[in-house]
C-alpha cells in the first residue's frame, strides 16, 4: 500500500496554480498526480470554500477504473472520447448549426465538435468515416479526459 502524503509535502504554489485553472476554464474540479500521490482541488458551487483534498494514487488495474464508471456504450469499437478536460461547443459560434448530429454521415477528419481547454479552441475531428449514431454530450457542457462524446457507426 502506498504511503499517504503528509499535507507539509504538498506544494501550495501547485495548489494555488491548479486553483486558477478552475477559475480560467470555468471547471469545478482538477486533479494532478505525481509519483504516487495526487491533489483534487474542487470548487463549491455554495458558499463553501474550495475543498482540497490529497490521497494516494489510486492502484486500479489497467481498464478497471473504466468499466466502473463508464456507461455501457464506452466498450462500443465507434465511440469517440475526449482527448482532453475542457467545456464542448458543438457549433463554431453561438446560434451557429451544430457541425453534427444524430443520423449524420462524417468522413474521417471532419470536424466533430470543439473543447476549449485554458481558453484554446481544439477542433476534435472524426477518427474514422461513419454514420452518427449517439452523442452523449451538450453545447456548454465540461468534460473529463476519456469521457465517451459519441458514436460513430
Amino acid at each position: 500500500m502506498a504511503k499517504k502524503p503528509k499535507i507539509s509535502d504538498i506544494d501550495d504554489d501547485v495548489i494555488r496554480h491548479l486553483s486558477n485553472l478552475l477559475d480560467e476554464t470555468g471547471l469545478t474540479e482538477i486533479e494532478y498526480g505525481k509519483d504516487d500521490a495526487y491533489i483534487r482541488v474542487a470548487r463549491n458551487t455554495g458558499t463553501a470554500p474550495a475543498a482540497v483534498s490529497v490521497a494516494p494514487a489510486p492502484s486500479a488495474t489497467p481498464g478497471e477504473a473504466e468499466s466502473e464508471a463508464a456507461p455501457s456504450e464506452a466498450d462500443h469499437p465507434g465511440v469517440v472520447t475526449s482527448p482532453m478536460v475542457g467545456i464542448v461547443y458543438m457549433s463554431a459560434e453561438p446560434g451557429a448549426p451544430a457541425f453534427i448530429k444524430v443520423g449524420d454521415q462524417v468522413v474521417e477528419g471532419d470536424t466533430l465538435l470543439l473543447i476549449e481547454a485554458m481558453k484554446v479552441f481544439n477542433t476534435i475531428k472524426a477518427p474514422r468515416s461513419g454514420k452518427i449514431t449517439r452523442i452523449f454530450i451538450s453545447s456548454g457542457n465540461p468534460v473529463e479526459f476519456g469521457e465517451p462524446l459519441l458514436i460513430i457507426e
